[in-house]
């Protein structure tokens, strides 16, 4: 089952040398129960799509259905409880809030969807927990290292169970192991036969993570590879 499907989505932005075209009519897919990663040189494009996809970002022309429904059909006030119960996003550079705690950052999509606050944080201290922070959930982003803040980032990001998980460079600020250790946290937590994750990364260390690996290049949609041949290619 598709989990998300892009149909010709083109974007364009102002500058001061005229329209700027950044995506070009892309057509893209991403399965239910895949984990599928964009690739690409920096500028290509891929943070953009998936922007577009979680409906951070508007005025795209094309179509992009997440799970049966058209996110660019949504209006405002359709679009934010859909994200809540449906989309979590991992950021590059994590987002915490920094005067909240470890479980309060995680606890954040939960409270924001109207679950109260004690069931909230004990919901995300079960999911830190198990993602190997319990020691830590009291203490502040500035309290945690690099690794750490990512795991609380995507704690916060899987918290309320989303269908669609996007990250952006989920291991650009971490070392070879720290990344390999959250890709396969990523793997075992999002890929299930109903959801779909996509995951944008320059890192082709992480390519046999993926089931499908997407190539970007200037706006455009060049191939789509399995994942184990792309790491292949991408150790080489």
């Amino acid at each position: 089952m598709p989990g998300v499907v892009c149909e010709h989505v083109t974007i364009e932005f102002a500058t001061a040398a005229g329209p700027l075209r950044v995506l070009k009519g892309v057509d893209f897919q991403a399965p239910a129960g895949q984990m599928t990663m964009l690739v690409g040189p920096s500028g290509c494009g891929k943070t953009t799509l998936i922007s577009i996809i979680a409906g951070l970002l508007r005025g795209a022309t094309g179509s992009v259905s997440v799970f049966g429904r058209d996110v660019t059909s949504l209006s405002a006030s359709e679009l934010v409880p859909f994200r809540l119960a449906n989309i979590g996003f991992i950021f590059q550079q994590y987002n915490l809030l920094a005067g909240l705690s470890a479980a309060e950052n995680a606890a954040v999509p939960l409270v924001a969807s109207g679950t109260p606050w004690p069931t909230a944080l004990q919901k995300a201290g079960a999911l830190l927990d198990k993602l190997g922070l319990a020691k830590h959930i009291d203490k502040l982003p500035r309290q945690l290292s690099g690794g750490q803040q990512q795991r609380v980032a995507i704690a916060r990001a899987l918290v309320h169970e989303p269908r669609l998980l996007l990250c952006d460079e989920p291991t650009a600020a971490l070392d070879g192991k720290s990344g390999q250790a959250v890709m396969g946290l990523l793997r075992e937590l999002a890929v299930h036969p109903d959801r779909a994750a996509i995951v944008v990364t320059h890192d082709p260390r992480v390519y046999a993570y993926a089931d499908r690996v997407a190539h970007m290049e200037d706006g455009l949609l060049l191939k789509v590879e399995d994942g184990k041949t792309a790491a292949l290619a991408g150790a080489h």
